[in-house]
């Protein structure tokens, strides 16, 4: 069976999902075998957002040598066997060691499918960022729902994540071994350019834009399922439910929204998924019972889903310097905020209360409001243009 080259991309953002999920979603269980508070777990977490960093910063001549094929078997596969390892590690600090090499992986994943996407949005003339976002959340999805059940039924975080590393190793091997290297739409795109990935100030309100949806995304995958426990005292299943409602929204925004992209313009669909961000977050933070809470976490998962692909898809299109570099310095300053996000809100949860972690994110999210105007509100002719416009095929394309 033929898989197109996006398809493949698709699934390699779906496979790295289920890997990190499958381990996300054991959060309460990581905690208590670490014997850790919330502020000890979110401190361990921390060195999967330092891992990225270095990453981010230092990974694109890597990536450029070694080209897409190769790059995704280490990272996809890498990151999911380094989780599955984690759950039979003795102790914090070697959890932060394994965290670091898995933010390492990550990092690189994160420029290596977000830059092939890219070109494959610039071959077809399309936007098909979002839907390939749309099946990482898919992953997430799949994977949270299965946890319920998994978490229900009593079977152990070791088990669990180790089946799902041997998911991702046998689907991926198949996926992976099709991905072409394809080349650069600029021939001297990495020749005599910097090693090393920094923001600009031109990228800064992407920058906030990206922040923003990630720091929504953190607290909902990260920090749902011990929210419910601690604050509604609800059973394991009930309590998984947060999390799979975040991602289910998540995914079918991600899934379904290019075409509203291409209609109405990048800026518009960006506020008003950021104002759903925002009732959101105010719904989880004020919610006198469960079912509130799960609505919260819905409209967060919805709210956040294309927010960052639409500032990926801004960065890798933009000429001023090579689209590794330019979606490195991006995720260089937003991707890691999913993993900074942890740390952040456990220390606000352990010393403030779980609920007020979730209204410091409020801020973050006005400011990105206030940054959309770096987004494009051209809408793609074919909506709502008239074929007497004088615009040319090409045009239409672009």
């Amino acid at each position: 069976m033929r898989f197109a080259q996006h398809h493949r991309l698709n699934a390699c953002f779906f496979l790295f999902a289920v890997g990190l999920g499958a381990l996300l979603s054991r959060m309460p269980d990581l905690q208590v075998a670490l014997d850790v508070d919330k502020s000890g777990l979110g401190l361990t977490l921390i060195g999967m957002a330092l891992g990225a960093l270095t990453s981010l910063t230092l990974s694109s001549p890597l990536i450029s040598r070694f080209g897409a094929r190769i790059t995704a078997f280490v990272t996809v596969i890498g990151t999911a066997a380094i989780y599955a390892l984690i759950p039979w590690l003795p102790s914090a600090p070697v959890v932060f060691v394994a965290f670091y090499c898995a933010g390492l992986l990550a990092g690189a994943l994160e420029i290596n499918l977000n830059v092939e996407i890219g070109k494959e949005e610039a071959r077809t003339g399309r936007s098909i960022m979002n839907r390939a976002h749309g099946f990482w959340s898919l992953g997430f999805f799949v994977t949270a729902l299965c946890a319920s059940f998994v978490r229900q039924g009593g079977m152990s975080m070791h088990l669990h994540v180790g089946l799902a590393f041997g998911v991702v190793l046998v689907a991926g091997g198949w996926v992976i071994s099709g991905l072409r290297d394809t080349t650069s739409r600029n021939a001297a795109e990495f020749e005599n350019t910097q090693h090393f990935a920094f923001p600009t100030m031109s990228l800064l309100p992407l920058c906030i834009i990206g922040i923003a949806a990630f720091l929504v995304e953190g607290a909902g995958i990260d920090w749902s399922a011990i929210y419910m426990r601690d604050v509604f005292a609800v059973e394991p299943f009930i309590g998984g439910l947060g999390l799979t409602l975040f991602t289910f929204f998540m995914a079918m925004v991600r899934l379904f929204v290019d075409p509203l992209v291409d209609r109405y313009g990048a800026r518009l669909v960006c506020i008003v998924l950021l104002v759903l961000s925002a009732a959101g977050l105010t719904a989880v933070w004020l919610a006198p019972n469960s079912i509130v809470a799960l609505f919260g976490f819905a409209l967060m998962g919805g709210g956040c889903s294309a927010v960052y692909p639409l500032a990926v898809s801004a960065a890798a299109r933009r000429t001023d310097q090579s689209a590794h570099l330019n979606v490195a310095a991006l995720g260089q300053v937003t991707f890691i905020v999913f993993f900074l996000a942890p740390p952040l809100l456990g220390f606000v949860a352990e010393h403030l209360g779980i609920r007020n972690a979730y209204f410091i994110c409020l801020p973050l999210v006005i400011g990105a409001l206030l940054s959309v105007k770096a987004l494009s509100s051209e809408k793609k002719l074919g909506y709502g243009a008239k074929e007497g416009s004088g615009a040319t095929a090409n045009q239409r394309c672009r």
